[in-house]
């Protein structure tokens, strides 16, 4: 069990590493059991050391999400992984994920061989997606994962979509953790802002459903939330941010039509977080090149 020997608490940090789309976000906010990071079948779109806060009886998880580890194309991805390599030297445990659908491959050896470089956290090794796999291919993938390092705590295979072995995992992670008090209060589950937390919402609406070179090209940035007076409405508006003219035109759509589903899909998700019913005003700008240009990704904070 996790609790420490003296009957103590344990606490401590954790990330989720591999390649993109192996499931991390969706295993990120599985555990915390709320939504935190963004998930969408479109790779690469986590880009902020993301917390979710797990509370246990005999404990707490502190999930650091990181973007997927990635070849970079442009300034914006090798900031990613710069933001992985520092997230990655100061957990306590790392979990390595694969997918049961897809034969392990360079891209998962690569990263985990490159796990060598923070002896200072323990290993476990997660075969996610065993919802959309047969028993034989878990099993294979347990087998090739298992393979891939000596120094694995556990290897877990689970799913984050059905729930299968998430508690198997919360408890193997807690019990590698250092003992000591709760790092956050209970009833949080994040430390982001509510405004890093309604762009991330946001973002993701507008990443439905188009085309692949968009994903990178779209940055939100919240301008202003403010309640209005006399009345159970807040006011929130955002710009979406993309890098050229034909994207502005995607994701406006025809007579607007596309940007009303984002705006309609981003305001289903942040009204819970509010707690009130919100208008949502969004307008879409062009940042040229913004993904290459160091003065514009600080600025749409990266």
């Amino acid at each position: 069990m996790s609790e420490a020997r003296d009957g103590g608490m344990r606490s401590g940090f954790v990330t989720f590493v591999g390649r993109p789309n192996v499931g991390k976000s969706t295993l990120t906010n599985a555990l915390v059991g709320e939504k935190i990071a963004i998930t969408s079948a479109k790779p690469q779109t986590t880009r902020r050391a993301i917390r979710g806060i797990v509370n246990r009886p005999d404990g707490q998880l502190v999930i650091v999400d990181t973007p997927g580890i990635h070849k970079p194309r442009t300034l914006l991805g090798e900031r990613l992984n710069d933001l992985v390599e520092q997230v990655l030297g100061d957990v306590d445990v790392i979990g390595f994920c694969v997918p049961a659908t897809e034969k392990v491959g360079p891209g998962d050896r690569r990263i985990a061989a490159s796990l060598d470089g923070y002896p200072r956290a323990k290993k476990i090794a997660i075969v996610t997606k065993t919802d959309a796999a047969d028993k034989d291919d878990v099993v294979e993938r347990l087998m090739e994962v298992d393979s891939l390092r000596e120094d694995w705590a556990a290897v877990i295979p689970l799913s984050s979509i059905t729930r299968d072995q998430l508690d198997v995992l919360a408890d193997e992670v807690l019990s590698l953790m250092p003992e000591g008090p709760a790092l956050y209060e209970e009833g949080v589950v994040t430390d982001e802002s509510l405004e890093d937390r309604i762009a991330e919402i946001i973002r993701e609406a507008a990443l439905e459903g188009v085309r692949d070179e968009l994903p990178h090209s779209i940055a939100v940035v919240v301008d202003d939330i403010a309640r209005r007076e006399d009345s159970d409405l807040t006011d929130v508006h955002a710009s979406i941010v993309v890098e050229r003219d034909s994207q502005k035109a995607i994701i406006i759509g025809r007579k607007g039509a596309r940007l009303r589903d984002v705006g309609a899909t981003a305001r289903a998700g942040i009204e819970p977080l509010i707690g009130t019913r919100v208008f949502l005003g969004l307008h879409v700008r062009v940042a040229k090149e913004w993904q290459r240009d160091p003065k514009q990704l600080g600025r749409l904070g990266f």
